[in-house]
């Protein structure tokens, strides 16, 4: 077994975990749209593309995550006899809708980058092709699950960047914002490199590491701290982790630990270390570090907690805290300094008769100008290494990775322009088809392997937390060129 700050972290046997209904977790004017397309255009085949155009807290990338709970919630979309109850109530839509609605069937299909890939503004990292009734149908309930995920990811990345090495455990629950968040959001927390949770749900659901100590109220209910410790010490004597600040770290809370601490050490057992909850945290732990060393427990862990965020855990270190794990809740699990990833849902092509006709969206902001026609988003490296240097997007048909030299512009509308062409370059595409009846996934352990091997394969300068070089993210050139020929016809 191995420790992590208070408790074992154990390996579950992984359960199937089934996600509820939530075929209604939509906008009104899915299902009217849905209503005029099933109408007008029922043979009508759609292309959607999810990105996004803008990185939380002016970061570079973010972590790609929810595609599983996708899956799951495609596999679980129907319609019950309680929902065409409730449709009938509305009296918005005719019965030809309605049975239409009864008998649904998915016939969508998916291609999506594999979670805890890191992907960049305005490349499609999820795209959806189906009959346009259906596809326009799940805009909501995809952007709910991937803007959640991918956002939580994300911040979890820039924590674990910042404690440089050192185990972040998540226990953000009590702080957010429903239980649905609370689970998932532990998902994505691990994904984007926390290790374990105390989230009990989410350990079990997910096969995580879960972890924790105790609260204040244990130490104040009994008539004092040294008691309270040595409680705790009697019911968990492989796995005593104290909280050191209910009254005062260095006079009463490390002394107390440290008189424990021996007792057990006495009985045979080796303590876990101390975790600090408040106060100056630099000082604190920087003195009980001392105390502890002094005491004869060099490997007794400190661990903190109260508020961290990235900017916190960089400062603490750089100042030499002597921290060897960061407990953090709300700060991780809301994403409080950027609570929101703006993804999108964007029609990039119909198919009607067997053609495939591609679709733009203009806007009076031409940074939102859209990538019309199918597409595929490809990695770069250096020939021979694994060594990235930038994306590519491109039309779906180009035959991107058998070329010697390749003309490209900016991605980005408000800098569209020719780049010198590219050479010397292998292209390993990022969009894989992803099977709408599996219910066999990659465990949670295997996606942050694979997050953490692809972020290491990216420029260091891009994945920094303050003032990231921007990674490039090119376009082919028939793909600037069908864009341009659209944008000026429409």
């Amino acid at each position: 077994m191995q420790f992590l700050w208070g408790v074992k972290t154990v390996c579950f046997v992984r359960k199937d975990t089934i996600m509820r209904q939530l075929s209604l977790l939509t906008d009104l004017y899915e299902f009217s749209m849905a209503n005029g397309f099933q109408q007008e255009l029922p043979d009508t085949w759609g292309t959607f593309d999810v990105f996004f155009r803008k990185v939380p807290d002016h970061g570079s990338f973010v972590i790609s995550a929810g595609l599983q709970q996708v899956v799951e919630a495609l596999q679980q979309f129907t319609f019950t006899a309680a929902d065409l109850t409730y449709f009938k109530s509305l009296d918005l839509w005719d019965d030809d809708f309605l049975d239409y609605l009864a008998s649904f069937q998915m016939q969508c299909k998916l291609t999506a980058v594999p979670e805890g890939t890191p992907v960049f503004p305005r490349e499609p990292f999820l795209t959806i092709e189906g009959p346009l009734a259906q596809a326009q149908l799940l805009e909501t309930l995809i952007l709910n699950i991937v803007n959640h995920q991918s956002l939580i990811a994300t911040k979890a990345r820039r924590m674990t960047y910042a404690a440089n090495g050192r185990p972040i455990m998540e226990f953000g629950a009590r702080r957010a914002q429903g239980p649905d968040s609370a689970v998932y959001g532990t998902r994505a927390a691990i994904i984007g490199g926390a290790l374990s949770t105390s989230n009990v749900l989410a350990a079990q659901q997910f096969d995580i590491p879960v972890a924790g100590t105790m609260a204040h109220s244990w130490i104040q209910a009994f008539d004092d701290e040294l008691t309270a410790f040595r409680t705790w010490a009697k019911h968990y004597p492989d796995n005593s982790a104290l909280l050191v600040d209910t009254y005062d770290v260095l006079t009463s809370g490390v002394p107390n630990a440290i008189t424990v601490f021996q007792e057990l050490r006495a009985q045979g057992h080796e303590p876990v270390g101390i975790r600090i909850d408040s106060g100056d945290v630099a000082a604190l732990t920087t003195q009980a570090r001392a105390m502890l060393d002094a005491a004869g427990f060099p490997n007794a862990k400190i661990t903190i907690s109260n508020a961290l965020d990235e900017t916190i855990i960089t400062s603490l270190l750089h100042q030499g805290a002597p921290v060897d794990n960061f407990g953090i809740g709300e700060n991780l699990i809301t994403s409080a300094s950027a609570p929101v990833l703006s993804g999108v849902y964007k029609l990039a092509a119909v198919e009607q008769d067997g053609h495939c006709i591609p679709k733009i969206k203009i806007s009076a902001s031409r940074a939102k100008l859209t990538m019309p026609g199918k597409k595929q988003v490809y990695r770069l490296y250096r020939p021979g290494t694994n060594v990235a240097f930038a994306d590519l997007i491109a039309l779906q048909n180009e035959p991107v990775t058998t070329l010697k030299e390749l003309a490209v512009y900016d991605s980005n509308p408000i800098n569209l322009k020719a780049q010198r062409p590219l050479t010397d370059f292998e292209a390993r595409p990022l969009l894989k088809a992803t099977d709408l009846s599996a219910n066999d996934f990659p465990s949670l352990a295997t996606i942050r392997k694979h997050s953490q091997a692809q972020l290491e394969t990216l420029p260091a300068p891009t994945q920094r937390l303050v003032n990231p070089d921007e990674y490039p993210v090119y376009m082919t050139a028939a793909l600037a060129e069908l864009q341009a020929q659209l944008a000026a016809v429409d």
